[in-house]
């Protein structure tokens, strides 16, 4: 992408070898998610040219000088959110929250601050030190989780962002026990794997809301036990539906301030709203203060579903892959990468759970 609010351009861009402490991958699918999207918005700021692409996996090539936590035909998970395992969070328990290297990311490049790919001589910045929607990725090896090999690269690259995102926010980032009601805005990859946490976490009442009906239905067969049309009339079906007060837990999978706002009101007494959809940078959420501190209601940032990569990933997969999880239902179309913008577009009008572009 040369700049916001223009289509993605397809190019073939110079790639160098992997330094000490970088990875050579060749990536095997990428999913098509709305924070790459809101790079074309402008939503999110970032430097450019860029080569977005942030939740994939593929299999490891080449390694740089001082790699040895992986190995030459390993598959692969990439983390968008690095950590170094000795800074303030990461000893704290939040590797989420690593600021070791939030300068770089955001900065789109390496770690040591300078770029791997170049177009026509000059540097082009990587997405989330990433830069999935490529035949070949080099990464920091921080940015890599090896996992099981028996796993679609397709499957496998959700795990990356969506499903690490919507199970971790129901498991880490809201804790939801037994018995309890859950409610999802928006069904979108997210908000399916939230569902499919809400169903692993034992969660009596699990209420999907979307605009789509396409993706009710689907919300329904990943374990939804109510669907609700997102229309004026949502926050009375969901109070029906909890007794009158509310859901103990409320998740926002889209990121829109007026959805936040109306979470907040579909969340009980003593309830809580996890706020895990990315919102556009500077936009603002108007909750009552009143309300919050009469009726208890806790607000929660969920950041990558508050996970551990390393832990997380090959725990996903194995949950995957003992049935407990369907991450092949959510993939709803697959794309080459020559068609990307028709990815996007199916994305925005509604069309996919999930899309892929797939390299092999």
């Amino acid at each position: 992408m040369h700049e916001p609010r223009k289509r993605f351009v397809v190019d073939e861009l110079t790639l160098e070898d992997p330094q000490p402490g970088e990875v050579l991958v060749r990536v095997g699918a990428s999913g098509v998610c709305h924070s790459d999207q809101h790079l074309v918005s402008g939503a999110t700021k970032h430097p450019m040219p860029v080569v977005a692409g942030h939740e994939g996996a593929g299999v490891v090539e080449a390694l740089g000088a001082g790699v040895d936590v992986l190995k030459m035909g390993d598959h692969v998970i990439f983390n968008w959110a690095p950590d170094c395992g000795r800074c303030f969070y990461c000893e704290r328990g939040k590797p989420n929250l690593c600021e070791t290297f939030i300068g770089p990311i955001w900065a789109g490049t390496m770690l040591d601050g300078t770029t791997r790919l170049k177009w026509r001589g000059s540097p082009v910045y990587h997405f989330c030190g990433l830069a999935s929607f490529a035949e070949y990725a080099v990464v920091p090896k921080e940015s890599c989780v090896a996992v099981r090999r028996d796993v679609p690269l397709a499957v496998a690259a959700l795990v990356g962002c969506a499903v690490a995102t919507g199970v971790g926010a129901v498991m880490y980032t809201a804790g939801v026990r037994a018995g309890e009601s859950v409610v999802v805005l928006g069904c979108g990859g997210v908000g399916l794997s939230i569902v499919q946490g809400a169903e692993l976490c034992g969660a009596g009442t699990i209420i999907a809301v979307d605009k789509q009906q396409s993706k009710l239905e689907m919300a329904r067969k990943m374990g939804a036990t109510a669907a609700v049309m997102a229309d004026e009339q949502m926050l009375t079906k969901i109070r029906e539906l909890t007794g009158g007060r509310g859901a103990d837990c409320v998740f926002e999978a889209v990121g829109l301030p007026a959805l936040q706002e109306i979470g907040l009101g579909a969340a009980r007494p003593g309830g809580q709203l996890i706020l895990a959809g990315l919102s556009a940078m500077g936009s603002g959420t108007n909750l009552p203060g009143a309300v919050i501190t009469r009726q208890e209601k806790v607000i929660k940032g969920c950041y990558y579903g508050s996970i551990n990569a390393r832990r997380d990933f090959p725990l996903i997969l194995e949950l995957y892959a003992a049935g407990k999880l369907k991450l092949d239902e959510l993939i709803s179309r697959q794309f080459k990468l020559e068609q990307i913008n028709e990815a996007f577009d199916a994305m925005l009008n509604g069309e996919v759970a999930r899309g892929v572009i797939v390299f092999e």
